[in-house]
């Protein structure tokens, strides 16, 4: 065996040459150049991926303002409050029907389900191409939650981190949920079931056809563009198609499934513009609005919480009143204007409020002089104070009351009571039983009643001082809102008991849980529970109409001094339903009906309560 010299051992290695040393420099390069390209983008995603932060879906659309829904007491829609943006009412992820999340999915980002919040696909071609692609359902998210769509990489690099970052933080379903409330779908809309009713006039419910759900996912995309109303059912035709062969290709649909473009079904914008409402439903809406503030609910507190409102209404009967109103009124002075108000005496529920339709002004909800239509509260007065309401009463033709005088014709004869001077509708009597009584006691009867003290910060019954009551008072020349007056008289229909009107029932979350509900508050209105059925039982006897069935009181406010009438109501109930009908105009003038006569409370008024009662009585 041989071994190695140790000159052999020591043997010198291979020189190091120039050209090792640059081979040697060129590897370094491209090590560190391949590092930088690879590790740098990892670090600058990673440094962005802990300092970029992407809002919550909850945190955004609970940023966003909701569209709130009034609903009918039955459940059934009344109308939507608007926010400025347009239509936003919030759906649910579960209530998403099935055939739209399809839709939008195979349309929008087919691979959203599996992804990791972008399509790297799509991407690639976005960044070579600088246009289209690259963005998925969770970019798209992004982009509106940020407000930030401008085209630049910084924008679209953020939107990866973004994407990444909220894919890892929430689930797939919370994402769709939230994207698919966020996105204009055209019109004013926000979200399926707006842009449901906008296109189609339909509730959004699993009802929607394949048809229907691709010509909805197909707006995504431009709903400007592709809106027929926009650019013709030939272009919004070929979007539909598109989006069809989307879902069968991918797998969604069947080829053999019977879908068609529906043109015929897409309702032009003038019929489904957000928002829209009648003036009759406007009085409606600022009325509920006004009363649920009131409560504790101003209207950024009902679009921020996405709340429902349940209120009182009675569709059959509004839509009695309004047709009461409208079928008298026609023939008559286009000067005429009116005002239905109706609720349940009970509970104060107000099943019926029409406040006219001829503009933006609430009839029902404006004061008006109520005139002889105000005796029955000086007949309670009087009861309250001793006055039997058979007991023989002065009927002055001529009368001296607070340094105003007053004549009136002798109606009641001299057998004059507070019961007839009712029935006989008779001035005089009443003005002698203030001059006995004090205006202080006729206000405090109607206020016992359901008159309120104030209404908007003006002290009711008074005068323009806010604190004397004047002799007006016995004629019924202050003027008071047809609401109240219907609350007054149903305290006479529950047998003495008040209780507030109001239009809202309930106050519900988007789960449908009742987060506020009116609380019943009623209770005798004069003293203890007999004096208040026996005064209640009394007014009623004296308003009896003539078949038994009714108590009504017809009235009028007289014009200034002349003989002539300015305002006439008819006010009555029957056990269930207290109505009050004004008759009247915008400004204070003489009124004559078509036939020429001045107008009183026994004629249009009394028809329309007639008409609307016989409507509304329960079958």
């Amino acid at each position: 065996m041989t071994l190695p010299t140790e000159e052999e051992e020591q043997a010198p290695a291979t020189p190091d040459t120039p050209r090792r040393r640059r081979w040697r420099r060129v590897r370094r390069i491209a090590a560190w150049t391949l590092g930088v390209l690879i590790g740098g983008p990892l670090i600058v995603f990673w440094v962005a991926y802990l300092v970029l932060d992407v809002r919550s879906p909850q945190e955004v659309l609970a940023g966003l303002d909701k569209t709130v829904v009034l609903q009918y007491a039955d459940g059934s829609e009344l109308l939507k409050v608007i926010p400025a943006d347009g239509d936003r009412t919030f759906v649910p992820y579960s209530q998403v029907p099935a055939k739209l999340r399809d839709a939008i999915i195979a349309t929008e980002d087919p691979t959203f389900w599996d992804n990791q919040g972008f399509d790297p696909t799509g991407i690639g071609r976005a960044f070579l191409t600088g246009v289209g692609g690259g963005s998925g359902i969770t970019q798209q998210y992004i982009k509106k939650s940020t407000g930030d769509e401008g085209a630049t990489i910084a924008r679209k690099f953020a939107e990866l981190v973004l994407a990444t970052k909220i894919t890892q933080e929430q689930g797939k379903e919370q994402i769709f949920e939230s994207y698919v409330n966020i996105i204009s779908f055209g019109r004013g809309t926000f979200g399926p079931a707006a842009a449901m009713n906008a296109y189609f006039g339909k509730k959004l419910d699993d009802s929607i056809t394949w048809s229907e759900a691709a010509f909805l996912a197909g707006m995504i995309q431009s709903p400007s563009v592709h809106d027929p109303a926009a650019s013709g059912d030939t272009h919004a035709a070929r979007r539909w198609q598109y989006v069809r062969d989307k879902l069968v290709s991918r797998g969604y649909a069947h080829s053999d499934e019977k879908m068609a473009y529906p043109g015929d079904a897409i309702q032009p914008p003038s019929e489904t513009r957000a928002g829209r409402v009648t003036y009759d439903e406007f009085h409606v809406k600022q009325q509920v609005l006004a009363e649920l503030e009131q409560d504790g609910f101003p209207l950024g507190r009902l679009q921020q919480g996405n709340l429902t409102v349940e209120t009182t209404l009675d569709r059959s009967k509004q839509d009695a009143a309004k047709k009461a109103l409208r079928d008298r009124l026609t023939g008559e002075p286009p000067e005429f204007r009116g005002a239905v108000v109706a609720l349940d005496p009970a509970t104060g529920a107000v099943r019926a409020y029409h406040g006219g339709g001829q503009g933006v002004r609430d009839y029902a909800g404006t004061p008006h002089a109520l005139g002889s239509a105000f005796h029955p509260f000086t007949f309670t007065a009087a009861l309250l104070h001793g006055f039997g309401p058979d007991q023989p009463i002065p009927a002055f033709s001529k009368l001296e009351f607070l340094g105003e005088k007053f004549q009136y014709p002798d109606l009641c004869g001299k057998k004059c009571t507070p019961r007839r001077a009712v029935e006989t509708h008779a001035n005089g009597p009443f003005v002698a039983l203030a001059k006995k009584l004090g205006p202080g006691a006729l206000s405090e009867a109607a206020r016992q009643a359901g008159i309120p003290d104030a209404v908007d910060g003006v002290p009711t019954l008074r005068e323009k001082d806010g604190f004397l009551i004047g002799p007006g008072i016995a004629i019924g020349r202050y003027p008071l809102r047809p609401l109240d007056v219907a609350g007054a008289y149903a305290t006479f229909a529950a047998e003495g008991r008040r209780a507030t009107p109001h239009l809202v029932a309930k106050v519900r979350d988007e789960s449908g849980a009742v987060v506020w509900e009116h609380q019943d508050t009623s209770s005798p209105a004069f003293g203890d529970d007999n004096t208040s059925r026996r005064v209640a039982a009394e007014v009623t006897s004296a308003l009896r109409t003539a078949d038994g069935t009714a108590a009504l009181r017809t009235g009028e406010a007289e014009h200034g001094n002349s003989p002539d009438n300015q305002d006439a109501w008819a006010v009555g109930y029957t056990p269930q339903l207290a109505t009050a009908v004004w008759i009247g105009s915008d400004d204070e003038r003489r009124l004559k009906d078509a036939s020429g006569r001045k107008l009183t409370g026994d004629v249009v008024p009394a028809d329309i309560w007639r008409a609307f009662t016989t409507a509304a009585r329960p079958r």
